[in-house]
């Protein structure tokens, strides 16, 4: 058996290390729109950690190092609720369709277990 890597996707559940770990619902397909906007918005995310990174090697005042960790925070809380989002309005709806509710559902109540504090 070979491993196969597949590309990161923030819309199904991965690891630490990347691996995917498909549902075993409904398939989880998404529009190429709402993977672009996703992807867009985390790449942005991505660059203000760097940003902090620097603010932080260069010793800038820790409350101005503090307002853009609580910026990243509201920046991920949005993506996240776009995942959410598209989950319910896309994966969510097409279980429904399929016969396959609970399953999703099960599934999805695992993941919100794990995201809420």
């Amino acid at each position: 058996m070979t491993n196969q890597i597949t590309p990161f996707d923030p819309l199904h559940n991965h690891d630490e290390t990347g691996h995917d770990h498909e549902s075993k619902g409904t398939p989880h397909v998404h529009s190429e729109a709402s993977l672009k906007q996703i992807i867009n918005r985390l790449s942005r995310i991505e660059g203000h950690i760097r940003g902090i990174k620097t603010m932080v090697s260069e010793n800038r005042p820790c409350p101005e190092v503090l307002m853009q960790i609580a910026a990243i925070r509201g920046a991920t809380d949005r993506v996240a609720r776009m995942i959410l989002d598209e989950h319910l309005s896309e994966c969510i709806a097409r279980a429904a369709q399929e016969g396959s509710i609970e399953t999703e559902i099960e599934e999805l109540k695992a993941a919100l277990d794990r995201f809420l504090p």
